[in-house]
């Protein structure tokens, strides 16, 4: 049952996962270390805790050692031998889509991993602070940043920094870890997303 649960989390930890490294493919890989973590340690999970939490910590803290591990890394990739980004058509639903996302990716680290985890996944400031591991005061602050921020950037009172990367947050669409089986796809949402997900993240 607990296994279960596990995949049935997967979309939400994809979505905290892309969160921290703003790249899908490093979230798939995070999401499938962190879950490859997750079982090898089930007997640690007490039954009747929260699940969620414990898996979302466990994506923090291998993301942060997977930081710590790539500093002793070799770097250099040649970066004109990397495909092309592909851009959608800019309609009405895809320009909302992409604004959104360049303003989520303007917040700080910080600010938009409390964001994400106590607004779209729906933690509260307390559960937020333990798997960040910091204050609720801090988590408290950061969302309020965050909000204001967002705020401001969707209603036109600050400029939203082009991104580099065109790269969804995946609270936008979340998508299943790669390798790993799920009950059923995740629903797949309409273009009037942006609105129902910045409605969320700001309230």
């Amino acid at each position: 049952m607990v296994t279960d649960d596990m995949v049935a989390l997967v979309p939400q930890l994809h979505t905290f996962a892309r969160s921290l490294t703003r790249d899908g493919v490093r979230a798939d890989d995070l999401v499938q270390e962190a879950l490859m973590r997750a079982f090898n340690n089930i007997d640690r999970f007490r039954p009747g805790t929260n699940l969620k939490a414990w898996l979302f910590t466990i994506v923090r803290n291998e993301h942060y050692s997977q930081l710590r591990r790539r500093k002793f890394e070799a770097h250099g990739v040649d970066t004109d031998l990397l495909p092309e980004p592909s851009v959608p058509p800019d309609h009405d639903g895809k320009l909302e889509l992409r604004d959104l996302n360049r303003a989520l990716a303007s917040l700080s680290p910080g600010q938009r991993t409390a964001l994400i985890l106590v607004s779209v996944s729906g933690f509260s400031y307390e559960e937020a602070a333990a798997i960040c591991g910091c204050a609720v005061g801090t988590i408290k602050s950061r969302v309020a940043r965050a909000r204001e921020t967002l705020l401001q950037m969707l209603d036109g009172t600050l400029p939203i920094p082009a991104s580099e990367v065109e790269e969804e947050i995946s609270v936008l669409t979340p998508v299943a870890t790669r390798g790993t089986p799920q009950r059923a796809p995740a629903p797949r949402m309409g273009v009037r997303a942006p609105v129902r997900i910045a409605a969320a993240a700001v309230s």
